[in-house]
C-alpha cells in the first residue's frame, strides 16, 4: 500500500471521527489504529504464519482501547466492597457536559447502571463513561480538566 492512500485513509478517519480501521487484500492486511496521541499502522502478510507482523510503525506507544461507551469497573483491593471506575482511554477528564453546567455526579450521588459519570476528551472526541454498576460514588480520584491515563481510576462507588 503506497504512503499516499494511507494518508488519504488516515484523513478520511480524521473527518469522520473513527478510531479504527482494517483493510484486507488478497495478500496482505492493514490495520489503523488511532487512540492518544497517533496513529499505528501495522501491516501483515498471507505468505507467512497467521498473524505475523512484518512491519509496525507506531507514531507513539499507545494503550490498548477499551469500547468508549463503559468503564471498566474493578474491585479495590482495600475494600472489598468499593467498586473502582477506571479510565478506559488517554485523555482529559471532565466532570461535566459544559464549563458551567452542573457536574454529572457528586460525592454521594446515586448512579444507576447506564449513567453518565464524565466525559474523557480524547482527539477532540467527548466520549460518555457510563457506569456498568448501580451504586453510589464513594470517592472522585481525578480534578475536573486534568489529564488521565488508561486504567486510572476515576470513581470508587459503593454498590447498591
Amino acid at each position: 500500500m503506497n504512503v499516499n492512500k494511507l494518508k488519504q485513509i488516515l484523513d478520511l478517519m480524521d473527518e469522520r471521527g473513527v478510531a479504527e480501521m482494517e483493510i484486507r487484500d488478497w495478500f496482505r492486511k492493514v490495520r489503523i489504529t488511532r487512540a492518544g496521541t497517533g496513529p499505528s499502522v501495522s501491516f501483515f502478510s498471507a505468505g507467512g504464519p497467521a498473524g505475523q507482523q512484518l512491519a509496525a510503525a507506531p507514531a507513539a506507544p499507545l494503550p490498548v482501547q477499551a469500547p468508549a461507551a463503559a468503564a471498566p469497573p474493578a474491585a479495590a483491593p482495600a475494600d472489598a466492597n468499593v467498586i473502582v471506575v477506571k479510565s478506559p482511554m488517554v485523555g482529559t477528564y471532565y466532570r461535566a457536559p459544559a464549563p458551567d453546567a452542573d457536574p454529572f455526579v457528586a460525592i454521594g450521588t446515586a448512579v444507576k447502571k447506564g449513567q453518565v459519570l464524565c466525559i474523557i476528551e480524547a482527539m477532540k472526541i467527548m466520549n460518555e463513561i457510563e457506569s456498568e454498576y448501580a451504586g453510589a460514588v464513594v470517592k472522585i480520584h481525578v480534578e475536573n480538566g486534568a489529564p488521565v491515563e488508561y486504567g486510572q481510576p476515576l470513581f470508587s462507588l459503593s454498590p447498591a
